[in-house]
């Protein structure tokens, strides 16, 4: 095997995470053997289901597409296909229902799926709310914050397959009794730190809030209303306590299930830990992401998108994802039932940002929204096309029948195909952007990753625009390792300042458009941090989370910078700790909270 083309990050990244070692916990695999593992373990679901030359094509072809980093599968699979422990999905939600036995059967299951490297996903809003009768004692129920916390601690001590922390979602129905509490369950930083949490509203409660009028709560045990509060200031308090903290998130309960798949198999009521696949209980998703960078061609001195290849990935990319349902071997049965019966699976990209940056592009123009959701319709229409081939081969996922997709007289091997995930460390892995994100620095630490290490980062394409422009690298650089950005730096070309502009330096609307661009043609969700400034204000905030809803996104979260004390990002290499919360919620890989 050749010798891969990687960063020093990249390859510390791999270390640290991905390659096997023995009992002495000494290396034993490369990166290139990782990758042929990898691709030989997803291979056999073509063995199985297809011919042995077949087999050998498809191998090829899919260690191709990863040794080229054109596109990556999530974390767990690189870590465990080919492995006796062989989990190689990232996403999953769970049941948690409101008896004692349902609770910490709950926990018990959340436990083997982090064990295996799986991020899990929980609606809290089947507990009875704190106060209320526990009949089988007399006593008094001590409501869904209180057994969050049970969760949160049995996290703390489960490693994702012995690799990564745990990442859990928490979400609480507005019209809980115990919404208030849940909404600043996480305001003193130290309740709660393996959770992100979201708050689950309705169409209904957002226009309450718009026109001041109350609501009710409902106990979810007795199914009836025990109180009333203002919808209004209920939004005031979520706003407030994000500010505060980046938490809680928003859910858009209708929105999420107006686009539900398979709604005679009930209603969606949470999502994974980063907000990008919303999943019924049991379920669990595989997710890949396309470089983006490696999508573009040169010619004539013009860089444009090479959408042939992107097709060519694109089918390639769904194939590897399906094969990855056949192969993979699931936590619990529970699981595997419901997995296999959807087959869902969620492809989307990584290094958008530097895509932009290539083509020319300022990620806070018009045309950035444009191509954005060019983009992704493309992908989209590609990923439909192929897995309306896969049905016609190896037929239609089980629970097609009675499906939106049997209304619309689609054959399709899966119920769903596209998110968005934050792609952490397999952005690392490929050396690009992360997501969907922009640029967050041009030079900055990445820090509390890798059991504790910092990753020192100058961008490497800026290092490159530097050089084309012909300006001196070492007197902007010592500028640019000071503030993490270039606006304020003189002497520097407006078209560069344009091209290389950073997170904070974009209006959160822009970021909300960037975001609702991608969801257009996404069929699950989108993760993104609408990232504010320091001095952003509640009001700010409030308005990022109205536009959000009326842009028809199924999710929002915000991060404010330096809101918190610890954190994954820091601005520049010699100041003091700040928290950026870079795809915020919470890829397990790399996790916000």
């Amino acid at each position: 095997m050749a010798e891969l083309n990687l960063s020093p990050n990249a390859r510390r990244v791999l270390e640290a995470r991905y390659l096997r070692r023995d009992a002495e916990r000494r290396l034993v695999e490369t990166p290139e053997e990782l990758f042929a593992r990898v691709a030989r373990a997803i291979d056999e679901a073509e063995l199985l289901l297809g011919t042995a030359e077949k087999a050998r094509r498809w191998e090829e072809i899919f260690y191709e597409l990863l040794t080229s980093c054109d596109f990556l599968p999530n974390s767990p699979t690189l870590m465990n296909a080919g492995t006796p422990l062989g989990q190689l999905s990232a996403c999953f939600v769970l049941p948690v229902g409101d008896t004692m036995e349902e609770i910490f059967e709950a926990v018990k299951q959340m436990a083997l799926v982090q064990r295996t490297g799986g991020g899990t996903g929980f609606s809290f809003s089947r507990l009875r709310p704190k106060g209320d009768v526990v009949a089988s004692t007399g006593g008094e129920a001590s409501g869904p914050v209180s057994f969050m916390k049970i969760f949160d601690s049995a996290t703390e001590h489960i490693k994702q397959g012995g690799k990564r922390r745990g990442a859990n979602m928490g979400v609480l129905r507005v019209d809980h009794p115990d919404i208030l509490d849940f909404i600043t369950a996480k305001g003193d930083e130290r309740a709660l730190q393996n959770f992100n949490i979201s708050v689950a509203v309705t169409d209904a409660f957002m226009e309450a809030a718009r026109r001041g009028d109350e609501y009710e709560l409902i106990n979810p045990r007795t199914g009836r209303a025990v109180g009333r509060l203002n919808a209004r200031r209920v939004f005031e308090e979520i706003v407030r306590a994000a500010w505060q903290t980046g938490d809680p998130g928003l859910l858009f309960l209708d929105a999420i299930n107006r686009a539900n798949p398979t709604p005679h198999l009930g209603a969606i009521e949470a999502t994974n830990p980063c907000g990008e696949i919303p999943l019924l209980p049991y379920e669990s998703c595989n997710l890949g992401s396309i470089n983006m960078t490696h999508m573009l061609r040169e010619h004539g001195g013009r860089v444009d998108v090479d959408w042939e290849k992107l097709r060519q990935t694109v089918r390639k990319a769904v194939r590897f994802l399906d094969d990855v349902i056949e192969v993979n071997r699931y936590p619990i049965p529970e699981i595997e039932r419901m997995t296999r019966g959807n087959r869902k699976i969620g492809l989307g990209v990584m290094g958008f940002a530097e895509m932009l940056i290539r083509l020319g592009v300022p990620y806070d123009s018009e045309d950035a929204v444009h191509l954005a959701e060019r983009l992704m319709r493309a992908i989209a229409e590609d990923a439909l096309a192929t897995s309306a081939e896969l049905a016609e081969e190896r037929g239609v996922f089980p629970n097609w029948k009675g499906s939106v997709h049997e209304a619309q007289n689609r054959p399709l091997r899966n119920a769903t195909l596209t998110a968005i995930a934050p792609t952490g460390t397999i952005s690392i892995i490929a050396d690009t952007s992360a997501s969907i994100e922009p640029l967050f620095a041009l030079a900055y630490r990445r820090t509390h990753v890798l059991g504790g290490q910092t990753l020192y980062e100058v961008n490497p394409l800026f290092l490159e625009y530097l050089d084309r422009y012909g300006l001196n690298a070492e007197e902007i650089l010592e500028a640019v390792l000071a503030r993490g950005r270039l606006r304020e730096v003189p002497h520097v070309p407006e078209e560069l300042k344009r091209l290389f502009v950073t997170a904070l330096e974009i209006p959160p609307d822009r970021h909300l458009q960037i975001q609702a661009a991608f969801q257009r043609a996404v069929d699950n969700s989108v993760s993104k941090t609408i990232n504010m400034p320091e001095d952003a204000t509640v009001e700010d905030v409030a308005h990022a989370y109205w536009r959000a809803w009326e842009l028809g996104l199924k999710g929002i979260t915000i991060y404010r910078y330096g809101s918190k004390s610890a954190q994954v990002l820091e601005l520049g290499l010699d100041e003091e700790a700040h928290h950026y919360d870079h795809a915020s919620r919470c890829d397990p890989e790399e996790c916000r909270v």
